[in-house]
């Protein structure tokens, strides 16, 4: 592709490196340059050398330097999506000629509340850089995943911690986020006495972690709607008849995250967390690092 220089005269557009791409994303991931300089083996110096000839290629600046963290600026987070695509293409490309060929089949568990978020996307990818893969997806309770796992039925599981028979210890984790009280927007469910719950079945971090709050707090409750799925809690919320442990990236409107005002205790992070299983292959390795891909890209 040409464009017109300062002369008037048609020249080529200047190339994006992929080394500066990949030093840009780390830095908009982890808003450090020294974190950064070290996730990509440089030192601070030279990765500030990389963004200034960044800057001065695109005339834009991509990022607001401040005092103990550096942000994204408009352009930056316009060139972040793009670089991510960019850097994700060239891995196809060059794992579609230099990788081995993997062949064979990856089981893999999920909750239905994590794996909605990120399945599409990353089944997608996968079937574009492993087309000689087949994925078996189970969806269900984490500590049906477990079971299965310790079965060798399942090559990889994605878990929240905090179920029964599953620490962080175990795996790896891959996301973390706040669990909160949530609810109808102008509903009147969190002002009932006992406070109505709608929770998910026993073996559930969420719910364990809830009850145990209300428990210290000497909340008086009941538990007046369980479902195996976070559906149907979300529908007892929408009803206002329940509120509800959720994540935070989960309350969307008409729901909305229930604050101080309401008297309910904090819940506190919690985590999601990958386990692969003792005679994984290669085809499963290479769907764990997807996945652990598509959370760092959300966050």
């Amino acid at each position: 592709m040409q464009a017109l220089n300062e002369n008037g005269a048609t020249g080529s557009l200047p190339l994006l490196e992929t080394d500066v791409l990949r030093t840009f994303v780390a830095i908009a991931e982890s808003g450090s340059f020294t974190r950064a300089a070290r996730q990509v083996f440089r030192t601070p110096s030279a990765v500030s050398m990389q963004i200034k000839r960044l800057e001065e290629t695109l005339g834009r600046s991509v990022f607001v330097r401040e005092a103990r963290h550096v942000r994204l600026t408009p352009e930056g987070e316009s060139l972040l999506s793009y670089a991510r695509r960019l850097l994700k293409l060239n891995e196809e490309a060059v794992t579609q000629f230099l990788a081995p060929a993997i062949e064979g089949t990856v089981r893999f568990g999920t909750p239905d509340d994590v794996g909605t978020r990120i399945l599409p996307g990353v089944l997608s990818q996968f079937a574009r850089t492993h087309p000689a893969v087949q994925v078996d997806v189970v969806v269900g309770r984490s500590t049906e995943a477990i079971r299965l796992l310790d079965a060798g039925e399942l090559d990889l599981a994605l878990m929240t911690a905090g179920n029964d028979g599953l620490d962080d210890q175990r795996g790896d984790i891959v996301h973390a986020e706040p669990l909160v009280w949530a609810g109808r927007e102008g509903g009147v469910a969190a002002e009932r006495d006992p406070l109505p719950l709608a929770l998910a079945n026993h073996g559930c971090s969420w719910r364990t972690a809830a009850l145990a709050a209300l428990d210290r707090l000497e909340r008086r409750y009941r538990v007046a709607y369980s479902s195996e799925h976070c559906a149907g809690q979300e529908a007892a919320m929408l009803a206002d008849l329940a509120v509800a442990p959720f994540p935070l990236s989960l309350v969307r409107p008409p729901l909305r995250r229930l604050g101080e005002d309401t008297g309910l205790p904090s819940l506190g992070d919690y985590h999601v967390v990958l386990v692969r299983g003792a005679a994984r292959g290669p085809a499963a390795e290479a769907l764990a690092g997807h996945v652990v891909e598509a959370f760092r890209a959300k966050t």
